[in-house]
């Protein structure tokens, strides 16, 4: 559990987190539908109730949740611990991949997102992490740009022709 000096906490997310989870997850639903409505239907959720229950209790796919000072959930983060086994080709690692971050609308500009990255960050060193990864859609320029100034760099590219 980490606190700021008074004013938040970061927390492993719990059961009685998956109502806010829920809510949040369709506003990143609306979030990629509104740039790729071709791929992402809307209103929706990615898990449903029972999913995120089995998903809160996986070791190896933390969940941390951002409470303010008021009890607030204020958004959350969440990750997955992967492996890329030794290869000829291959130098093998541990991985923190964020699989979503999502800061309510109401406490956006509060510096949560930042907060739950450097959360993650910080978590991903203590397991012996060798880096952390995310995936951004194009066309989600707030995103790639929040990611750049936490001191993300492009890893790979991934293209598509629609046809």
């Amino acid at each position: 559990m980490s606190k700021d000096s008074k004013s938040f906490q970061i927390r492993r997310a719990v059961d009685a987190d998956i109502p806010d989870i829920q809510r949040l997850l369709v506003e990143v639903n609306m979030v990629h539908h509104n740039i790729r409505p071709d791929l992402f239907k809307g209103p929706a959720t990615k898990y449903n109730v029972e999913e995120l229950g089995q998903i809160l209790k996986d070791e190896n796919r933390p969940v941390f949740a951002y409470i303010g000072e008021d009890g607030t959930f204020c958004g959350y983060i969440f990750c997955e611990i992967m492996h890329t086994e030794e290869s000829p080709l291959r130098t093998g690692i541990k991985t923190l991949y964020i699989d979503d971050l999502c800061v309510d609308e109401a406490s956006r500009g509060k510096h949560v997102g930042s907060a739950l990255y450097r959360y993650a960050v910080d978590y991903a060193r203590q397991i012996g992490c060798y880096n952390v990864t995310l995936h951004v859609w194009g066309g989600n320029d707030s995103a790639e740009q929040f990611y750049r100034n936490m001191g993300m760099k492009t890893q790979y590219t991934c293209m598509e022709e629609i046809l």
